[in-house]
């Protein structure tokens, strides 16, 4: 185990050790510890207006994509764990044929869809938004299904016969008992919206560019800028390091749970 977390760490840690390198030292010198230890990376990034501007973009998408997923699944997944209908089964089973398909073949419909003759969300992070949902809200839906058919129906009716109305008994009661599920599809939902580089690529191209295409900026006529690659990668970490602090409880007791 101990070399496992060794392997495992080695990466982030060589990256951190780079952004505090400059990059003719990064090409010229493998050491880890930095010769000339330098902020001039972290500055680059912060002082930069397009550096800025590709965070909250990013950001931006990432968690309009969480709350239109989870806003969508969970009363998704109730009907699907309380209710029997005809082809419920087919339905579901057809909900997670989107999870099969590689995004990039979607990329093409959505430019078209997105584009002017369409609805006009191209290049804005609602476009990237959007197109996520078609991959999270049915993974939200699995994981949410598993743990509300785990609580037991009579918890449902005894609400109802206590006078509880539908809306008081989803918020009140059901959502604290599958607040671990909601933190897993939460995290699920967060991290592949925060990660997914095709459709961000592909769906902006000025105005809402993420860090995917804000990368290629470090791109000059002497290369790649590695250590200005290696801060901006370390500030990546963060938004997903802060998801799993403030969920960690519900995440590490949904892992054991239900779907996952």
């Amino acid at each position: 185990m101990a070399l496992y977390y060794v392997f495992l760490t080695m990466p982030l840690l060589w990256m951190l050790s780079m952004s505090f390198k400059t990059t003719d030292e990064i090409l010229q010198v493998q050491s880890f510890i930095p010769q000339a230890f330098t902020l001039q990376n972290y500055q680059s990034v912060f002082a930069g207006e397009e550096w800025r501007s590709a965070f909250a973009n990013s950001l931006a998408y990432v968690v309009i994509n969480t709350v239109i997923t989870l806003v969508v699944a969970l009363p998704a997944a109730y009907a699907f764990s309380r209710y029997k209908f005809r082809g419920d089964h087919h339905l579901f089973f057809w909900l997670l044929t989107n999870r099969m398909a590689p995004g990039a073949i979607f990329v093409l419909p959505f430019v078209q869809l997105y584009g002017r003759e369409g609805l006009g969300l191209f290049d804005t992070y609602w476009a990237v938004a959007l197109a996520h949902t078609l991959f999270s809200i049915p993974l939200a839906v699995w994981i949410l299904e598993g743990f509300m058919s785990g609580i037991p129906k009579a918890i449902d009716e005894t609400a109802y016969v206590d006078g509880y109305s539908f809306p008081r008994f989803f918020f009140r009661i059901f959502m604290p008992l599958i607040a671990p599920g909601i933190g897993v599809a939460a995290f699920f939902s967060f991290m592949f919206s925060w990660v997914e580089v095709i459709m961000a690529s592909s769906l902006t191209s000025t105005r809402a560019k993420p860090l995917a295409i804000a990368l290629t900026a470090s791109l000059g006529a002497e290369g790649w800028d590695w250590g200005l690659i290696a801060a901006v990668g370390v500030l990546t970490l963060i938004p997903g390091a802060v998801l799993i602090y403030f969920v960690r409880n519900n995440l590490a007791k949904g892992f054991a749970l239900g779907r996952v």
